[in-house]
């Protein structure tokens, strides 16, 4: 810890420096300021409703996973044709005024875009998370509760980083959503939404668990 002198002008210049962070922090911003920042900056960010939140960076495992999920995902499904977006294309979830960037997402025939370009989508059928220590209760708390507001959503899949083990919402006719959850090497996933299958093994695979901290 350390201790200033009031005299001391590092002990103002530190309490000057703290009340600019905390206003910055505290600055709303409008849904436009966000995007023209984010065309501009170095790293990607969230937008949630007036804040800005930087958004942290990926390991190995969770990269392997989004390509392997990728991979085992065709294109076309029963002369169905379906549009995967991974990491960089960015979701408007308007009911909650959101900006993000899922890991994996799947449209059902043609994207529709929010604003000009072709950067930002609001009509995701499948979503896929790739869960981290440091973000899995908001992927699976509020983050759901946002993606539940878009009216095409229809499954969730969260994807543990660590060992084989995934969870899947699945919104029946009804309008409830059903969890099932695939734990092991030897489980295989199947998608509500999309007629597919898929094993744990091709969706972890050449993950190395004991690596990852």
């Amino acid at each position: 810890m350390e201790f200033y002198h009031l005299n001391d002008p590092v002990y103002w210049l530190n309490r000057t420096e703290k009340k600019m962070q905390a206003v910055a922090q505290s600055k709303y911003y409008t849904p436009e300021e966000y995007l023209e920042r984010e065309e501009k900056a170095e790293y990607k960010s969230e937008y949630r409703d007036g804040e800005i939140v930087l958004m942290t960076g990926g390991t190995t495992n969770h990269n392997k996973i989004s390509l392997n999920f990728c991979r085992e995902f065709p294109l076309t499904i029963d002369e169905q044709e379906y549009e995967v977006y991974i990491g960089d294309v960015r979701l408007w979830i308007p009911s909650y005024r959101q900006y993000t960037y899922p890991d994996i997402m799947v449209v059902k025939g043609k994207p529709v875009y929010e604003g000009k370009g072709t950067t930002t989508i609001v009509n995701p059928q499948l979503i896929v998370e790739v869960l981290s220590k440091s973000t899995q209760g908001y992927d699976k708390g509020v983050k759901f509760k946002y993606y539940r507001s878009i009216p095409e959503f229809q499954e969730y899949i969260t994807v543990d980083q660590y060992g084989f083990y995934v969870e899947q919402f699945s919104r029946t006719s009804e309008g409830k959503w059903v969890l099932s959850e695939y734990a092991g090497e030897a489980a295989v996933l199947k998608l509500e939404s999309v007629e597919l299958e898929m094993s744990l093994q091709a969706l972890y695979r050449r993950v190395e668990f004991e690596q990852e901290v």
